[in-house]
């Protein structure tokens, strides 16, 4: 039976790595696999997922615009589909979420959506709230801080290193921009300076 499975984590939990995985894993029993990602991430290369490891995969790219729905279905048409993989699953919106739904339950394909939880400053992004709500089953991938505890949170950091507590939700950028920390450091940084 197809389920939406939300694999979630800070940064640096190896999302991607276990993403290609999952393809590959797939692929070498002779099942298809479509891997998405999204347009706004081109740390890589645009319609590549890429692991810090050194592997990657071509992926179809998604906007605020892109009926998943509807392009996977066009795509079982012609060629069975065995499973769907999004990489940066929290910008998907949550209509988006909502047609990931239907192709596991109208098309019988699973889905396995891979996402950051929060952002930089705590808040859930969208598409991981909707992910959240409605996945059949929620994954945590585990990255540790610097301290050695789990890093459940993620900071955003400036050009001298030090954390932002303000700005845009979105904006993409990699271990120079971002540090995974546990929720006591992530407060003595972030809330505690908006506080």
């Amino acid at each position: 039976m197809a389920q939406l499975y939300f694999y979630y984590s800070s940064m640096n939990a190896g999302k991607s790595t276990h993403l290609l995985q999952s393809s590959y894993n797939y692929q070498e029993r002779g099942l298809n696999t479509v891997i998405y990602t999204s347009q706004i991430d081109d740390r890589f290369a645009k319609g590549k997922v890429a692991s810090r490891l050194g592997i990657d995969a071509d992926a179809l790219l998604f906007n605020e615009d892109t009926t998943l729905f509807s392009d996977i279905e066009e795509l079982h048409q012609r060629q069975k589909i065995d499973c769907v993989l999004i990489d940066e699953a929290q910008f998907l919106s949550a209509d988006q979420v909502k047609q990931l739904t239907d192709i596991v339950d109208s098309l019988h394909i699973p889905v396995l959506a891979y996402g950051i939880r929060t952002d930089f400053l705590g808040q859930t992004f969208s598409g991981s709230a909707a992910l959240l709500a409605w996945a059949d089953k929620l994954v945590e991938l585990k990255t540790i801080c610097h301290c050695g505890r789990k890093a459940n949170f993620v900071i955003r950091l400036d050009s001298n290193g030090n954390a932002v507590t303000g700005g845009e939700q979105v904006e993409v950028g990699g271990n120079e921009r971002y540090e995974p920390l546990c929720r006591a450091h992530f407060k003595e940084l972030v809330w505690l300076e908006t506080s």
